[in-house]
């Protein structure tokens, strides 16, 4: 109870990224292996949702959030730092206990790719800071708390279809990044048994586009900007502040008005 609460709760679909999500854990990860007294604030990431049962990447996402928080589990000191939750049979009884204790809501996918959702906003109304891209509801949730209230990070829309244009090559982030290249190289060797080698070709050298939801063109993005909002938590008063804003702001969105 003392971590952040750290939530990512719709379908599991490549263009909601819950795998970018999985990046930045295996980073965090991968840098208490190297620095186990490294110091921290707790946080613990919750997954959560279902996918259409004959969509089967879909069941490997959930297969490696699974075993990911499984291998940490194993490692008393990393487990006190980080945890990765999947919430098994997710449903509305389940969101009535989750949205309201959540810290930072991850709204996370590919800019020009969402359609405007309501989860984001029912995050927002119960107190949590939304984490996401410049897509969707969280345009016009930015325009209601202000800029300074949520934690923007990525390419716009516009850049993406630019990025498109001129030939998306995920290799060239992989090779210029040390610390993505690090993390990939970490999912390459497996957790707690399994083998993801599946994810790893998804991200670099898959049949038709490598990562065609560009999680690697905004990993630093999301990184520096995740971590952001992990330092600002330290400050109680502002973070608070900010969380009331949310919820005062959040009444634009309500059925109620």
């Amino acid at each position: 109870t003392h971590a952040i609460f750290d939530v990512q709760v719709k379908r599991i679909h490549e263009y909601k990224r819950q795998l970018l999500n999985v990046l930045k854990i295996v980073s965090l990860y991968d840098e208490l292996l190297q620095h186990p007294d490294l110091d921290i604030k707790p946080q613990t990431f919750i997954f959560g949702g279902k996918a259409a049962p004959g969509y089967y990447f879909a069941k490997d996402i959930i297969k490696l959030i699974w075993s990911l928080g499984k291998e940490i589990d194993k490692n008393p000191k990393i487990r006190e730092k980080i945890r990765v939750i999947y919430l098994e049979d997710y449903n509305v009884s389940t969101a009535e206990i989750l949205m309201p204790s959540t810290d930072i809501s991850e709204q996370i996918s590919l800019a020009g790719k969402e359609a405007s959702g309501t989860g984001c906003m029912k995050f927002m109304i119960n107190g949590a800071l939304t984490l996401g891209t410049l897509d969707g509801a969280n345009v016009e949730m930015a325009e209601a708390v202000g800029r300074d209230n949520i934690y923007i990070f990525g390419l716009t829309s516009e850049e993406v279809d630019d990025l498109w244009k001129r030939g998306y090559n995920s290799m060239i982030y992989y090779k210029t990044n040390s610390r993505l290249k690090s993390t990939i190289d970490r999912i390459a060797r497996g957790f707690n048994g399994e083998d993801f080698s599946g994810i790893v070709n998804y991200f670099l050298a898959s049949g038709k586009i490598a990562d065609p939801y560009m999680c690697l063109a905004d990993f630093e993005s999301y990184v520096k900007t995740a971590q952001k909002a992990v330092d600002d938590y330290a400050d109680r008063d502002t973070w608070t502040k900010r969380s009331l804003l949310n919820i005062a702001a959040a009444g634009k969105f309500a059925s109620d008005r």
